[in-house]
């Protein structure tokens, strides 16, 4: 294992049990993914993430077989490889968020509640039900994700990509964060939310590109 590999594999550990302690999933529920080089390296099946050790990695090529370690990858596998072969991902973070996942079952997508919604590059779309783990969900959850880097799985819970891990986590958590302020909003009686628009999600989207430090 390479020094590169293994400092990605503790980073993911660190993401997936990061994921559990901010409140994202339960348990073993959702999974994280990193790409080095043409390997993807993934947390394993319904393997607790506070058990994980240097000696679990997991990986797999983009064809989905093994090449890295012995515990079997996540069952969501192809959700993350279809990830990776359709985008500029570094980074995939799949999460059971309970207010992401209860938007899933309202809306065909999130309404623009925040401006924080251009940075996934619009109203997040909720990809149509598909049992998990399988073809029919990722090809669902590409046609959601078409000129975004997130989206709600219906029934299900979150995805978002990203070119670092940390960035993917951050729209992990943006997203959880708006849909519990639309969910929020929306349950006040006699008041509907005022939504941004696109001519102001775009001009968000443009100041965005200039945010934070820049060497």
């Amino acid at each position: 294992m390479t020094e590169q590999v293994a400092h990605a594999w503790e980073a993911l550990v660190g993401t997936a049990r990061r994921s559990v302690s901010d409140g994202l999933v339960v348990g073993t529920s959702g999974n994280v993914s990193v790409r080095v080089g043409d390997t993807v390296l993934v947390t394993p099946s319904g393997v607790p993430y506070d058990r994980l050790t240097p000696d679990d990695v997991t990986g797999v090529d983009l064809d989905g077989r093994q090449v890295l370690g012995t515990l079997v990858p996540t069952s969501e596998l192809p959700m993350h490889l279809a990830v990776y072969r359709a985008t500029d991902a570094r980074a995939v973070v799949h999460t059971h968020a309970v207010h992401a996942t209860a938007v899933s079952t309202l809306v065909l997508e999130l309404p623009a509640i925040h401006y924080m919604t251009a940075a996934l590059g619009g109203p997040v779309r909720v990809a149509p039900y598909a049992t998990y783990g399988t073809e029919e969900l990722a090809r669902n959850m590409l046609r959601a994700l078409a000129g975004r880097s997130g989206c709600l799985l219906r029934n299900h819970g979150t995805l978002t990509y990203g070119v670092t891990l940390d960035q993917a986590y951050d729209r992990t958590a943006q997203l959880e964060w708006m849909c519990r302020l639309w969910l929020t909003a929306s349950s006040v009686p006699g008041h509907t939310p005022t939504l941004l628009t696109p001519a102001q999600l775009t001009e968000t989207a443009t100041r965005l590109t200039t945010y934070g430090q820049h060497p």
